[in-house]
């Protein structure tokens, strides 16, 4: 089982997914909030009930499932509804992600957290031992969203200013991808820093 646990952010389009990719290409168990978001709000578990019982069984589709597009009209612009949603969902995300590193295989796992700066950094991971920043200029982002979205400027625009700035998420930094290339770069990035985790993890009492 794992004791060494990398946090993996970055900005909207900036390569997460890619650069996760080429971490699995090496064998490591990599851990993803944004699909764990899903799991702890599907029937049956409690994340989905509190949520139910905040904000009413309209948010609930006819087959039991979470209503994604009902609750995204209830919090969308109403700061207060949100930290409501988040209060429910990110412990029990936080607590699915640990789990899943702890229980993994081989020196170390990585945790994939989008929003890993806006929801506490460290504080809200205490468990991480380093954390990995995808950063990406702010033009090829923007240029990157647009194309995989189909979404124009403004749009664009408006969803990168919602999150946290890139100076923000750098301020967090152990280590940095810089992806403004093509896969094969960020293949060889993971593959450097995947001998540098294992050393690492390796001398960690």
């Amino acid at each position: 089982m794992s004791d060494y646990f990398i946090g993996l952010t970055g900005g909207i389009a900036s390569g997460k997914s890619a650069l996760e990719k080429a971490f699995a290409k090496q064998g490591v168990v990599v851990a993803d909030a944004d699909l764990l978001a899903r799991e702890v709000v599907a029937p049956g578990e409690p994340a989905l009930a509190a949520v139910v019982e905040r904000f009413g069984r309209d948010v609930l589709q006819a087959d039991g499932q979470l209503d994604r597009a009902a609750l995204r009209v209830r919090v969308f612009g109403d700061p207060d509804q949100r930290r409501a949603l988040e209060a429910i969902l990110h412990p029990a995300i936080r607590a699915r992600l640990e789990a899943i590193c702890r229980a993994a295989p081989g020196l170390y796992a990585i945790a994939t957290v989008p929003l890993l700066t806006e929801g506490g950094g460290r504080a809200a991971y205490p468990w991480l031992h380093r954390i990995l920043v995808v950063d990406t200029p702010a033009a090829v982002q923007k240029a990157r969203l647009m194309q995989r979205d189909g979404i124009d400027a403004v749009l664009a625009d408006r969803m990168m200013d919602a999150q946290a700035s890139r100076a923000e998420r750098l301020a967090l930094a152990d280590d940095i991808v810089v992806n403004d290339g093509d896969l094969a770069h960020l293949q060889r990035a993971a593959d450097q820093l995947h001998a540098r985790y294992v050393a690492l993890a390796s001398s960690t009492p």
